[in-house]
């Protein structure tokens, strides 16, 4: 679980500028009594809990292979990501929706609207900095990706997490504030509430959108294509290679690959040959690809290869991908 230095710092970054600024909101909730600053307190509390996820998450997954789990514990930050999207859902979209409906019900006027002006404009200071670490580690990641594909091909959900929480949090606050002002200068209360659900809105979407990338890598996605084609180059280089069919992988972690390669050997080479050919290539991917953590070889014929590959093309449902 090498390379998770960027993303834990993205993740202190988020957790020290979540928990400052959700103590702030709350005491401006209980001072002027605003629906939309309690559910945005709630809201950078939420955010405050799912960096600690996400870090207990990286340190799950960083401990070794042993019996139970043979290919490591790479998956454990896959599942506290789900988690974290659960309770953005649950607890963030969900407490904002309810205390947006209940104050629309039973509006009252906000008082000391100043105090929540002010308070606004500091975490929007303090969000904007965690966003833009956040931003600048997954720009890294992404190269010359766009945007959404860079995020559906990440394998590492740790640095678009926070980003999108960020960004959740950043547009939660404008609608706060076009909330709470809107309610001032109409005198209508009601809007305090509207804002309050409008942030929820926002973060059950969110929450969807991390929940469904989760899901992917959960089940298992494999490996970039440009990767699979490094590792199938090294093999054909391999004299004892006659071809590399091609090659199967699964991420069981951000910087963990399994692979399986379908072989077809030199016809004149005897077990032991292959067997020695076998272990030159572990050897070589090892020191090449270490991203690479486990290896299977299958010695197959060309025509073995391509029927496996059209019946697995022909079970892949596109709509569902």
């Amino acid at each position: 679980m090498a390379g998770h230095g960027g993303s834990k710092r993205v993740i202190y970054a988020a957790l020290a500028g979540n928990l400052a600024i959700a103590l702030t909101k709350f005491g401006a909730a209980a001072f002027t009594g605003s629906s939309a600053m309690l559910s945005e307190g709630v809201h950078s509390l939420v955010d405050t809990g799912n960096g600690g996820l996400l870090l207990y998450g990286m340190h799950r997954a960083a401990r070794p292979a042993d019996l139970t789990h043979p290919f490591g514990h790479g998956r454990e930050l896959y599942f506290w990501s789900f988690i974290v999207a659960l309770l953005v859902f649950a607890l963030g979209a969900g407490v904002s929706f309810y205390e947006g409906v209940v104050h629309m019900m039973a509006p009252e006027p906000v008082a000391n609207v100043k105090v929540n002006y002010i308070v606004l404009g500091l975490s929007f200071l303090f969000e904007g900095s965690s966003w833009l670490v956040a931003l600048k580690e997954f720009r890294q990641q992404k190269g010359k990706q766009g945007w959404l594909r860079a995020v559906r091909s990440s394998k590492d959900p740790s640095v678009y997490t926070v980003l999108f929480e960020d960004s959740a949090a950043l547009l939660g606050l404008i609608i706060a504030f076009a909330g709470i002002l809107a309610a001032e200068l109409l005198e209508m209360p009601e809007l305090d509430g509207a804002a309050s659900i409008g942030i929820g809105v926002v973060l059950g979407a969110t929450a969807i959108f991390l929940a469904r990338e989760s899901k992917g890598l959960l089940i298992g996605e494999p490996a970039a294509p440009a990767v699979e084609r490094q590792v199938l180059a090294i093999v054909q280089k391999d004299p004892a290679v006659q071809k590399a069919n091609g090659v199967l992988t699964v991420h069981m972690g951000p910087t963990e690959i399994v692979a399986g390669l379908s072989i077809e050997f030199e016809d004149h080479l005897t077990a032991p040959e292959i067997e020695a050919c076998v272990e030159r290539l572990e050897a070589q991917l090892k020191q090449e690809m270490p991203e690479i953590t486990r290896l299977f070889v299958k010695p197959q014929t060309t025509g073995t290869w391509q029927k496996r590959r059209k019946l697995i093309e022909a079970a892949s449902d596109p709509v569902l991908d």
